[in-house]
Formats: structure tokens, C-alpha cells, sequence
């Protein structure tokens, strides 16, 4: 367990924390880049900062506080130019990189003035890679924005999923190494959910777990495996700091404050082999919900919306004093250890973990990838399980590159 005082180092993430701070080091998926294509600004929220994020009409992307430097009006009410995003209130004009570069009638009354280079919003880059939109809020010259191995992949179908979750990211992000979780929120309780009376699935017997360069593996071996089986030999990938990566999807857990966070998945099915060479000309990205509209109870029927079930039922800030962990928390502990350590490592003027600023090293970076036949086009799911709500208009585009239908009703 940990102390008051350790379980508040670990969870606040808004501005002048230490773990807000070793966070903003990091890229971090923020939207999909589809979300800006019927209404390019969007309002978001991020560690504890209130934001508006937007596609201009040049193309570019910027992320700047949602205040306008002028008088404080919603900039998430602007809209955009050819380079930047002008305030609605009295047309001010703000670049990418928070410049002022217009002030309209303060140049009429005062051609000569120079009180615009005097005046910027705070912003942040960012970038677009695979239908997402990064985003980099920390301090220094920005790491590499990572080129996982997954992102270069071709003859398939990407979607983005977003979900907003109430409640602290660190509880979101401890599911990423509990391999016993799959047994009993996922394989038993599905099936009692079907049948009161079903049996028990195959229980996990022995668990591992080994760091490496940008993050955490996982390893088990249930009843009906052995040690030969790649979850064992391969594992699963806990991706340093907020990630969790399992060879067909990756899921981030990103911080909007301390009692929220933005879930985002990036999801990629192989199309099967009939139907290559394939070429995907849109990603589409869309909101999952985490509640049923006519009941007011979580979502239980996909597998996300379960984890969910499990984070948010830990209350928003869970007090980690009052826990009593076991044989299946080792990862948890390694993990919040590294934590700790990292924290003492950055405030010595150290590198934070899996940071990469090495072109020749940032190309298709690999991870392990225990089910990789499951990328294969003999092994096409006809099922969409991960997420609940998936749009109609998204479940037909993926059944058109597929060849066959797919069923989104979950597990």
C-alpha cells in the first residue's frame, strides 16, 4: 500500500505537480485527426489545462489555451484562417506557436505599434501520425514523436476510439500490467453475465513480469497453457508511461485532470488476403459511451467498457492506503516503483524512460507482439468486442474492406 502522501505524488497531474511534469515529457495522443473534419476547433481539456485544438485552413494543427489573451473570450467559439485561429470577440489573430499576428483595430488606430509581438497565447505542438493527433505540453526541445512499428503497417483498417472516463489515469493505467483481470472481469464474468450457472474459464497458474527500454511485460500461463504458449514466451506490453499495447491495438490512458481521463484506442484489423492490396482512404475516429442511455449503469458488454467498470469503481482518486495487494500485484508494485524512481531521476537532471530523440533509431520501432497470428488474414474477427457504440457509418466502412459483416454488439 501506499502512503497518503505517495498515492498524491503518483495521481496529480495538473499544473506544478511533479507527475504532471514528468508526463508533459511525453507525446501523448490527444483526438483523432478526423475529429477536426466537420468542425476544425475543438475544446479539450488536458492535464488540468483548458484548451481548444484546431485545423486551420492552411492545414496546420495547434493546440492553445482556450482564453483569448485579449479580454478572455472562448476561443473554442474562433475560427480559423489560412495560418491560425482568430477570436470571434474582436479578431484577434493567433498562430500555431501562440504568436499574436493580428490585432485589427489596434493596427487601424496605431499603424506603427508594435504590441502584438508583446502579446501570445500558450500553446503546444502538435503532430499527426496514423489518424492521431499528439500532442507534446512539457517543457525543452519536444523527444521524438515515436514511430511504433504498428503505425507503418498496411492492408488494414484503423479506427480511433475515445472515451471519457471519471476518474484519476494512474487507476486506468494499473490495468495495463493485471493479467489476472482478463480471467475474472473479462472470460468469467461475460460468461455469468450469459449464464448464472456457467462455469469458471481456464485460471491463470504463474505470472512474470520484466522491464524493458519503453515499458513493462507481462507473462502468464493459465490452466489450459504451458510455457511455450507466446503469452508466456513473448507477453504483453505495459508501453511506458501511459500505454498498454497488445499487437493489434494500442490504448492510452491520458490525463485531462486529476479526477479525469481521455481513453483512446488506435484498433487495426488485417484485411484477409482476397481482399489485398488495400488502401485505407480515411481513419475515422469516434466516441464510445461508457453508460446506457436508459439505464444510467456502466456498459458491461464490450471489453474496454468492463475495464472501465473496473477503474471507475475505485472511485475518482482510489486511496491506495487502504488497499491489501497480493501475489497478482507485483506488476503494479514494479511499475509505481519505477514511478518513484523516475521522479527522482528527472529532478536530477535525468532522461525520463523510453524517450527518444535518435532519428536513426525512431523508425518502426518494434514491440512484443504475443499474438501476432491474430494480425493475419486467416484469423479475421468477425466481432468488433473492444468498444461499445461503434457507429454505424464506421462498422460499414470496416465491413467494406473486410469483404464480410461484422457484429458490434460485443462479447
Amino acid at each position: 500500500m501506499l502512503t497518503q502522501e505517495q498515492n498524491h505524488l503518483l495521481t496529480s497531474i495538473e499544473p506544478g505537480s511533479a507527475m504532471g511534469d514528468y508526463l508533459r515529457r511525453y507525446w501523448h495522443p490527444i483526438a483523432g485527426a478526423a475529429d477536426l473534419d466537420d468542425q476544425p476547433i475543438k475544446p479539450i481539456r488536458l492535464f488540468g489545462e483548458d484548451l481548444v485544438l484546431y485545423r486551420d485552413l492552411g492545414g496546420h494543427y495547434g493546440l492553445v489555451q482556450r482564453q483569448c489573451a485579449h479580454r478572455s473570450a472562448d476561443l473554442a467559439y474562433g475560427f480559423v484562417e489560412q495560418c491560425g485561429i482568430r477570436c470571434s470577440y474582436h479578431g484577434w489573430l493567433f498562430g500555431q506557436d501562440g504568436r499574436c499576428l493580428q490585432q485589427p483595430f489596434e493596427e487601424t488606430a496605431l499603424p506603427t505599434s508594435r504590441y502584438k509581438d508583446k502579446v501570445r497565447l500558450q500553446s503546444y505542438p502538435v503532430q499527426e501520425k496514423a489518424g492521431l493527433l499528439f500532442a507534446y505540453m512539457g517543457s525543452g526541445e519536444p523527444p521524438l514523436l515515436p514511430d511504433w512499428e504498428p503505425f507503418s503497417r498496411t492492408d488494414g483498417f484503423v479506427q480511433v476510439v475515445k472515451a471519457d472516463v471519471p476518474c484519476n489515469w494512474l487507476q486506468c493505467q494499473e490495468n495495463s500490467i493485471d493479467p489476472v483481470h482478463f480471467e475474472w472481469m473479462h472470460s468469467n464474468w461475460t460468461a455469468r453475465m450469459r449464464s448464472p450457472e456457467s462455469d469458471f474459464g481456464p485460471a491463470h497458474v504463474k505470472l512474470g513480469f520484466e522491464e524493458f527500454e519503453y515499458g513493462f511485460l507481462y507473462k502468464r500461463i493459465r490452466s489450459d497453457t504451458d510455457e511455450t504458449d507466446p503469452l508466456w514466451t513473448v507477453g504483453r506490453v505495459l508501453l511506458w508511461p501511459n500505454g498498454f499495447f497488445l499487437g493489434n491495438h494500442f490504448e492510452w490512458r491520458v490525463p485531462v485532470d486529476d479526477e479525469n481521463t481521455l481513453s483512446i484506442s488506435w484498433i487495426y484489423a488485417a484485411v484477409p488476403e482476397e481482399r489485398r492490396p488495400y488502401r485505407q482512404e480515411k481513419i475515422p475516429s469516434w466516441q464510445s459511451p461508457i453508460r446506457d442511455s436508459e439505464t444510467g449503469r456502466w456498459i458491461t458488454t464490450h471489453v474496454i467498457n468492463q475495464d472501465i467498470i473496473g477503474w471507475v469503481g475505485q472511485g475518482r482518486i482510489t486511496d491506495r492506503r487502504k488497499e491489501n495487494l497480493g501475489q497478482s500485484d507485483k506488476g503494479i508494485v514494479m511499475m509505481r516503483n519505477r514511478f518513484f524512481r523516475e521522479l527522482d531521476a528527472v529532478a536530477n537532471g535525468k532522461e525520463p524512460k523510453g524517450i527518444i530523440r535518435e532519428e536513426g533509431v525512431n523508425h518502426k520501432v518494434a514491440l512484443a507482439v504475443a499474438n501476432r497470428v491474430s494480425l493475419g488474414a486467416d484469423a479475421i474477427s468477425r466481432k468488433f468486442i473492444l468498444h461499445a457504440g461503434q457507429p454505424e457509418e464506421v462498422r460499414h466502412m470496416c465491413e467494406e474492406a473486410m469483404g464480410h459483416e461484422i457484429d458490434a454488439s460485443g462479447l
